[in-house]
């Protein structure tokens, strides 16, 4: 089973910064496109940035220009770089590969790392 182990979150102002680190076991970790993903109290887990095995990069519109996903492929992490926080990004943070069809590509996730957002 793949583990995904978050951190990197915390209490941070509007308008401050935070970055995310991810690490995994997946093998061949180089190959996989993977994802950041948050899920805010009563709503549904979102994908908000992913990075191809190429380095291509996409973001949700509510975090470009703000965050800034890479990857380190000996090391198999996954950063996600925060700048510019809105009250409105507090949530708990995970991260997991995207499949073809921007969902989740493993079933296991991680405990997540929360950020608040708040003054």
């Amino acid at each position: 089973q793949v583990q995904f182990v978050e951190s990197g979150g915390g209490l941070v102002q509007p308008g401050g910064s935070l970055r995310l680190s991810c690490g995994t076991s997946l093998s061949m970790f180089s190959i996989y496109t993977m994802g950041w993903y948050r899920q805010a109290p009563g709503k549904q887990r979102e994908l908000v940035a992913y990075i191809s095995s190429a380095r291509f990069t996409i973001y949700d519109d509510s975090v470009k220009g703000r965050f800034t996903i890479s990857r380190d492929n000996a090391k198999n992490l996954v950063y996600l770089q925060m700048d510019s926080l809105k009250p409105e990004d507090t949530a708990v943070y995970y991260c997991n590969g995207v499949d073809s069809q921007l969902r989740a590509y493993f079933d296991s996730w991680g405990q997540g790392t929360q950020v608040t957002v708040s003054s």
